[in-house]
């Protein structure tokens, strides 16, 4: 009898499938605009400066319905058109620039860093393009206390040291008071450095622990924190490495000069080419660039459109400003602002009818890789192969092998999961003084690792609640109590208890879904209804009141503070389903640190229940409930996925597809590439439903 309800909705949904209509024209996102720059041209720039921020729907910032175009929003579009055409065709002839590169003032410089020679500590490495073969100079500024002892610096390239150099001087005995004075002393080296990418180092070599000589001072506990100014021997730190060049070029360049030109510039006409040979040239350069910019193959006339600017800007200038032009053209072009679905002619209305190779293969790569598809995936649907079951399942798997697949960490879950907001997050200096840089990034990037092995490692999704392992580096081992990690590079670690594995105990989450000064069990319990429980809230009513205190000004426990704020029968109805959810973290304070008493010093009180009144303790208490009924969970991904690759909300008829993929996936372990692999097998993905 239980099944045969579900028997029954899945036979009606087939007998009247419905997969939805997607919107028409859609425009691509800030990060697909990007992305697509980046695999057509070669060219990776930062948009932010040149695009504003796209509006957000269903927690999305690629949904259709609000991806509008103003005319202040074109004229933004035109002038990323006009940098990126020239950045992309730029003749490689640098002039001298200086790029400066700093450490976060709080990472830790007592410790050998990634990447550096053992017997050094501190410093960075830098990766940086040599433009030519050339002098270049590199500016190192220390800071710190450097009167006490002198200190050796070492330069490198690709791990070649290229100088030595010493840092501060032994302290004047007849001026006491200089000795701690931090002291601006700035390091500069030139030398020759061949063309192309190379790694520079800089670092302090270490030094033993003895005592200077002749200098006495108290004991002083070892420092352990992350202050920018070491441990405490007070060494000193490197501030900013500087790059600057280049200067006296010995004329040697890379060929072409940049990744952009050689993707570019197919062909190049010889000397004294005529007219009709560089027209040729171009149009070979421009039809080879549309192709995959439109997402199609090109016709006649939407290579002469391009032409037709390039011969503008040859009657003006060189071949090469001709190929600019015409490019600044193709990047405001409708075909690749935005992904265009047709109905075909002759359908119905309110017909379903399968979208076509072309438009499998955008929703395809658009989805997987944030991007345009690549020449294979292209060939594969121009020959109208990719609709063949066999061939669609190989390129999904190709797809997802590439490292193009890593937008569906940053891009996907840094949206679904709000990892996007840790940048905006401030936890307030005075109460969490031991937050910084260094331990935002960290929360950040353990999130993210943890859903990229999920996918890689072709895992369960319910690792993402119940992981026993993690991924630290040393600064977020200590934070969260994890001994003996070492260095700064992430790493996978087993977890022994239970609270810290999975999401729920992420840094990343309990600190965006708090306050500066204070955790919210509110923020919290949405953000669990919202992102593992697919029961968003209905928004507050107006004139909510703040919490409270009890009379008498004495101090409430967080869980009687609660109960007072539900007393409201305003407030009630939310927060009985929030509240438990968000008390159950209470262990973990607004930075995501355990412990075992609140902010009044009282026992934490993590009891409560489900919505559907399943008892729990704590966080591993919450997180074992949870499970008792995994394909909640599974079903609100396959809904964040579905939304995401849909561009669009999911309806009521979207329901058969989701309930299909969350069975097909219990029968595979819930893997979370089984999720992914049922989204775009499913029909709302697949096909298309025409205007009534």
């Amino acid at each position: 009898l239980r099944t045969w309800p579900e028997g029954a909705r899945a036979a009606a949904a087939a007998a009247s499938l419905d997969p939805g209509r997607t919107e028409t024209f859609h425009r691509l996102s800030r990060t697909e605009y990007r992305n697509a720059v980046r695999d057509l041209l070669a060219l990776d720039v930062d948009v932010q400066d040149l695009l504003p921020a796209d509006d957000t729907s269903y927690g999305f910032d690629n949904i259709a319905g609000v991806l509008g175009v103003s005319p202040t929003l074109m004229e933004r579009y035109l002038s990323a058109a006009r940098k990126i055409s020239r950045l992309a065709v730029a003749s490689p002839v640098p002039s001298p620039t200086a790029e400066t590169f700093r450490i976060a003032s709080d990472l830790g410089q007592d410790r050998r860093m990634d990447r550096l020679p053992f017997g050094t500590r501190g410093g960075m490495v830098v990766d940086y393009n040599f433009p030519e073969d050339a002098e270049y100079v590199f500016e190192v500024l220390p800071d710190g206390p450097l009167r006490i002892e002198p200190h050796d610096l070492e330069v490198t390239i690709d791990g070649e040291r290229i100088a030595l150099l010493t840092v501060g001087k032994a302290p004047d005995p007849d001026d006491p008071r200089g000795l701690y004075t931090p002291q601006i002393e700035t390091l500069e080296v030139r030398t020759p450095v061949t063309a192309g990418p190379h790694a520079v180092g800089v670092a302090f070599l270490r030094k033993t622990s003895a005592e200077p000589e002749g200098i006495r001072k108290l004991y002083l506990r070892p420092f352990t924190g992350e202050g920018s100014g070491g441990d405490s021997r007070f060494q000193p730190y490197v501030e900013s490495l500087t790059i600057a060049g280049p200067y006296e070029s010995s004329g040697a360049r890379p060929v072409e000069g940049t990744p952009s030109r050689d993707r570019i510039f197919t062909c190049r006409p010889g000397p004294g080419a005529g007219t009709a040979e560089e027209a040729a040239c171009a149009r070979g350069i421009l039809s080879a660039i549309a192709r995959r910019a439109y997402r199609r193959p090109v016709a006649d006339d939407d290579v002469e459109r391009l032409l037709t600017f390039y011969e503008r800007g040859r009657a003006g200038g060189s071949f090469d400003t001709g190929v600019e032009m015409a490019l600044r053209r193709l990047l405001v072009s409708p075909e690749f602002l935005f992904r265009v679905e047709r109905d075909p002619e002759g359908v119905e209305a309110g017909e379903s009818y399968r979208i076509s190779d072309l438009e499998l293969a955008s929703r395809l790569s658009f989805f997987l890789w944030s991007s345009i598809p690549d020449d294979e995936l292209l060939d594969v649907a121009e020959r109208r192969e990719l609709s063949v079951p066999a061939v669609f399942e190989a390129q999904v798997e190709r797809m997802l092998a590439d490292p193009r697949s890593e937008a569906l960490v940053g891009n996907f879950a840094g949206q679904w999961l709000t990892l996007r907001n840790a940048a905006a997050v401030q936890p307030d200096e005075d109460e969490f003084p031991d937050f910084g840089e260094r331990l935002r990034q960290g929360f950040r990037r353990e999130t993210e690792l943890l859903f990229s092995s999920v996918l890689r490692e072709d895992r369960s999704a319910l690792d993402l609640l119940n992981a026993d392992y993690t991924f630290v580096d040393e600064r977020l081992a200590r934070h969260y109590g994890i001994p003996n990690v070492r260095g700064s590079h992430f790493r996978r670690v087993a977890l022994e208890d239970g609270a810290r594995g999975g999401l729920l105990g992420h840094g990343s989450i309990l600190t965006v879904t708090s306050y500066a000064n204070r955790t919210s069990p509110v923020n919290r319990g949405k953000w669990v209804l919202e992102n593992i429980l697919g029961t968003p809230p209905p928004p507050p009513p107006p004139d909510v009141p703040d919490l409270e205190t009890a009379e008498g000004g004495q101090a409430l426990s967080m869980r009687e503070a609660m109960e007072q704020h539900r007393a409201n029968p305003v407030c009630a109805s939310c927060h009985r389903l929030m509240d438990p959810l968000g008390l159950a973290l209470e262990n973990f304070d607004a930075i995501g640190r355990w412990r075992d008493r609140g902010e009044t010093r009282g026992a934490i009180d993590a009891t409560g229940a489900l919505p559907d009144g399943t008892p729990f303790d704590g966080p591993a208490g919450l997180k074992d409930a949870l499970l008792r009924h995994p394909e909640r969970f599974v079903t609100t991904v396959t809904e964040k996925l579905m939304t995401y690759a849909l561009g669009r909300g999911i309806e009521y008829y979207d329901a058969p597809a989701v309930r299909a993929i969350v069975r097909g996936a219990a029968e595979d372990g819930y893997r979370l590439s089984s999720l992914v692999k049922g989204v775009v097998r499913s029909a709302p993905f697949q096909m298309r439903r025409s205007p009534s």
